[in-house]
């Protein structure tokens, strides 16, 4: 039931964002759809068959495994209710800001996560852009991070479908109305955001880390309000990977283990 439930909402926030930028783009996009999205998508279903099948329901079953051995931070505390979900759901989104700007400070986990980062474009589908071994040991990380707080079942069942949907929300390229976005960035990360995060320049690129919520960059003095170009001709993706063309499912697959025979790893 967990399942459909996440998958449920996942494919709808993605159909309405999918669609919104269809007859509302924010910036318009000169590399084909039929070009990057068989490649985003692939790489989704194939991450979703692969966790289905390996540790995809550890997290939930962690939780329950933490709540009932007394494990974790809240778990320490008489603390119950809708405070407990709200505190696992607030930690939860800071541990994934965490494991973020280590993705990005550490070498290694960097040629994984540098995948994610080899769009040249920025839509819906930029959001499930990942390496199947960054997702196998975000999980791992999730798993972790879930004992360490304690955090509650249910509040792990509703993190993902947030973090899902927000996900899917801030890559987006989507026109929303300025007003709106200057209002809500101030407690969400907007797409306007997080395509900073998406910029060519290596001071933007490090910068912007949530996904949910722009508390923790803005606590940790990572938050940038505005990129060095317009929000509709910034560049997107790294400068080292340009022609789209030379990455398709799997030289992404083997990119990290510089398998493709080029020097372009060093970020």
């Amino acid at each position: 039931m967990e399942t459909i439930i996440r998958l449920s909402v996942a494919i709808g926030i993605f159909t309405v964002m999918i669609c919104w930028e269809y007859y509302n783009p924010r910036r318009q996009q000169m590399t084909p759809r039929e070009q990057r999205w068989p490649i985003n998508i692939g790489l989704a279903v194939f991450n979703m068959v692969l966790m289905r099948f390996t540790i995809g329901g550890l997290a939930y079953l962690g939780a329950i495994n933490a709540s009932n051995q007394s494990w974790g931070l809240l778990n320490q505390f008489i603390i119950t209710g809708w405070l407990k979900v709200g505190l696992s759901i607030l930690l939860l989104d800071l541990a994934i800001y965490v494991q973020h700007v280590i993705s990005h400070k550490w070498k290694l986990l960097w040629q994984l996560h540098q995948i994610h980062h080899t769009d040249i474009e920025i839509d819906a589908t930029t959001a499930v852009r990942f390496h199947p071994l960054e997702i196998v040991i975000s999980m791992g990380y999730k798993i972790g991070c879930i004992y360490l707080i304690g955090a509650d079942p249910i509040a792990v069942i509703a993190f993902e479908i947030i973090l899902n949907a927000t996900a899917t929300f801030n890559h987006s390229n989507i026109n929303l109305p300025t007003k709106i976005d200057r209002t809500l960035r101030w407690i969400v990360i907007t797409p306007d955001i997080h395509r900073i995060h998406h910029s060519t320049v290596q001071s933007e690129t490090d910068s912007n880390y949530g996904f949910s919520i722009s508390l923790w960059d803005r606590l940790f003095k990572t938050y940038v309000d505005t990129p060095e170009k317009t929000q509709t001709t910034l560049d997107i993706g790294l400068p080292q990977y340009r022609k789209q063309e030379e990455l398709g499912f799997v030289q992404l697959l083997l990119l990290p283990f510089g398998l493709l025979n080029k020097n372009k790893n060093n970020k």
